[in-house]
């Protein structure tokens, strides 16, 4: 069984969106104050706080007469604000992620309830606390014998509400299966290029709506503020940033899922999306490609569809690698998008020979027989190294697939 979350729009009513906007601002204010708590704790006494005493706090805090409101909403989203953090932390803990950061009112907010928060009757959600069904703009139906297990109502920086439901999706089936396998080498200027030789542009999202941005973002600058006018300038840069995420959002869930049908097997690199954005002159360029995002789409639906996803080592020399012959030019700078070989004379297009190498290395480290098993075929986590192939066997079994 598969879960998919089903989001979609909804216009409450006056007294519901009172209700959630108390929702929403009593779950920042918890996480915060948790997150204060543990790392006051951490700093003066290199002292680890969980779950459960964090959990405990909110039960005192709710017994304080100037903390007295937060038992006048829900407390499941209360308790899960703190789960989240616990999540959080346990990430940082990890090398996951970076130090967790304190939520603003600003960035809108969210509130997440499980099953004794919210009932489902009739294909309407009704929230704890609240006697009316959320009015939703239902673009599309639930499946049949679907009940959520989980729902979330996010308010965006655009004051825009959403509302997301968590089911076990019944109704997901693999695709037929295909004999097509492809690499994929992402790019900047080619947001892919495959190993069929067809490229991708890059719609360059953020570039094309930059200058309304900047406009948007210079009148924020002059607002005073605390002003109501700096409030609608404030409104108007986040409607442009979301306008910027959605675009980005529908071309990649197109390509994706367009690639996912037509391929039994996907070649990609495992990228390290978060060192390359060190460098300025690329980080800009880079956060815009979103190819972490495409990445995360594709394994996903790999997973939903019966395809197969291969990351392969991100040390592979996919670009200086001759296709043909297997020689290894000593450097490639950026500039250079066209290259012969020196050895066999062969013109190369950089990114599309870049593909054809990823395709052959991720063909060769899922083949069973060459390694041991299929250990490197794994479409998730970290792959195991070594990923690349001598030259030699890697120009070989190229020369195979091509004939």
């Amino acid at each position: 069984m598969n879960q998919r979350a089903y989001r979609y729009r909804f216009y409450p009513t006056t007294e519901q969106e009172s209700l959630l906007r108390r929702t929403l601002g009593c779950t920042r204010l918890v996480y915060n104050m948790a997150l204060a708590a543990r790392s006051q704790a951490w700093y003066e006494n290199e002292e680890r706080v969980g779950y459960a005493q964090t959990s405990s706090m909110l039960t005192s805090w709710k017994k304080q007469e100037e903390f007295s409101f937060l038992n006048e909403v829900s407390c499941v989203p209360l308790q899960q604000g703190l789960r989240n953090l616990q999540k959080a932390f346990t990430n940082f803990w990890a090398g996951l992620t970076k130090y967790p950061k304190f939520k603003k009112k600003h960035h809108g907010g969210s509130a997440e309830f499980t099953k004794s928060a919210f009932r489902w009757k009739n294909g309407e959600v009704f929230l704890a606390k609240c006697s009316q069904s959320l009015p939703i703009r239902w673009s599309r139906q639930i499946p049949a014998n679907c009940t959520p297990s989980t729902i979330t109502v996010n308010l965006d920086a655009r004051g825009r509400w959403y509302v997301s439901l968590l089911v076990d999706d019944h109704t997901i089936k693999p695709f037929p299966e295909t004999d097509t396998s492809i690499g994929l080498d992402l790019g900047i200027t080619s947001l892919i290029a495959t190993s069929n030789g067809d490229k991708i542009a890059n719609p360059k999202h953020f570039k094309r709506l930059h200058k309304k941005l900047r406009r948007a973002q210079k009148a924020l600058s002059r607002k005073q503020k605390g002003s109501n006018n700096r409030k609608k300038a404030r409104l108007e840069v986040a409607r442009v940033h979301g306008q910027i995420t959605d675009t980005r959002k529908d071309f990649l869930h197109k390509l994706t899922t367009q690639l996912v049908r037509e391929n039994q097997t996907i070649v990609v690199e495992d990228l390290a999306i978060k060192n390359m954005v060190k460098n300025h002159k690329l980080a800009l360029a880079i956060s815009d490609a979103s190819w972490g995002e495409l990445t995360r789409q594709l394994d996903y639906k790999c997973q939903w569809y019966g395809r197969k996803l291969i990351k392969i080592d991100r040390w592979c020399p996919s670009s200086k690698r001759c296709g043909n012959c297997g020689y290894i030019v000593d450097k490639m700078p950026l500039n250079i998008r066209e290259w012969k070989c020196p050895k066999c004379g062969i013109n190369h297009d950089r990114d599309v020979n870049a593909s054809q190498n990823i395709l052959a290395a991720g063909l060769a480290v899922s083949a069973p027989v060459a390694h041991g098993g299929n250990h490197g075929s794994r479409s998730w986590g970290r792959p195991p190294r070594p990923r690349c192939l001598p030259k030699t066997a890697l120009a070989c079994l190229w020369s195979e697939q091509k004939t």
